[in-house]
């Protein structure tokens, strides 16, 4: 690893100062990626920002009919919170199955999003649940936040601060994991408000995205013989030393067919 400075600023003010003068700063959140990263030398900031000490952005709280999530509560917090187990219950499964118990214990649901790995399983939720991305500057609609494998819409020096959730009707986070990494071979995200559908893919392509041709199938009919299958082409899929783009097809309409399942339940 190479040599770096590090900055621990207490508000988002001072984090933004120290990243304007710094040659080739970095935002630091739970670090369970960019550690990594920079360990392996694919990374080698001259600052590093830490954020951890910034408690504002921890909290999370309900506020009419939103669950607001803080950029950095850990997977672990999430998972224990009880507004959330009351009224999105299904993010606690999301949550647990994140890694191990240490990268639950350090790993936050902004680092996730921001670094937008393509096998994560946040993503899936961002897409699946209506959702607003709170950053320093603006507000992101959930659906226009991830553009590419590890790209997202967030600018230069723009720190990512809060997540609001609209809470739905259901919603419920299955995958396919690594039995190494924990992270999604493919998953799958389904929520309901109301009759409308909505279920996002992640691990199965370069970045998550809404099924859109079993949603409009699955909002006109809701049941388990209504599931459309191979509407994910071929040609979209991830075909790597895990699981083959066929593969990654199956499993989606297999995960799919469960979560429905479990919804009629």
């Amino acid at each position: 690893m190479y040599s770096f400075n590090y900055h621990t600023p207490t508000d988002l003010d001072e984090a933004i100062k120290i990243y304007e003068n710094s040659d080739d700063p970095k935002y630091l959140a739970g670090g369970m990626t960019l550690i990594a990263s920079m360990k392996q030398r694919l990374a080698s900031p001259s600052d590093l920002i830490d954020l951890t000490k910034i408690d504002s952005l921890k909290s999370i709280s309900n506020e009419e009919g939103q669950i607001k999530i803080g950029a950095l509560a850990t997977h672990n917090t999430i998972s224990k919170n009880i507004e959330i187990n009351e009224h999105i219950k299904g993010l606690k499964r999301l949550s647990t199955g994140i890694g191990d118990q240490a990268i639950r214990n350090f790993g936050t649901i902004g680092g996730s999003i921001a670094n937008a790995d393509p096998a994560a399983d946040w993503p899936a939720a961002i897409l699946s649940i209506k959702t607003t991305i709170i950053t320093n500057k603006r507000q992101i609609a959930g659906e226009d936040f991830f553009t590419g494998m590890f790209e997202t819409a967030l600018e230069e020096n723009e720190i990512l601060t809060h997540i609001i959730f609209e809470i739905p009707t259901y919603f419920t986070y299955i995958k396919f994991p690594n039995p190494a990494s924990r992270y999604a071979i493919a998953g799958i995200a389904l929520s309901t408000y109301d009759k409308d559908v909505r279920i996002a893919i992640t691990g199965a392509s370069h970045s998550p995205f809404r099924a859109s041709e079993i949603e409009s199938a699955l909002t006109e009919n809701f049941d388990l013989n209504n599931v459309p299958l191979n509407t994910i082409a071929i040609e979209d899929m991830n075909n790597d030393i895990h699981a083959s783009a066929e593969y990654r097809s199956h499993l989606v309409d297999v995960l799919v067919k469960k979560a429905v399942k479990d919804f009629l339940k």
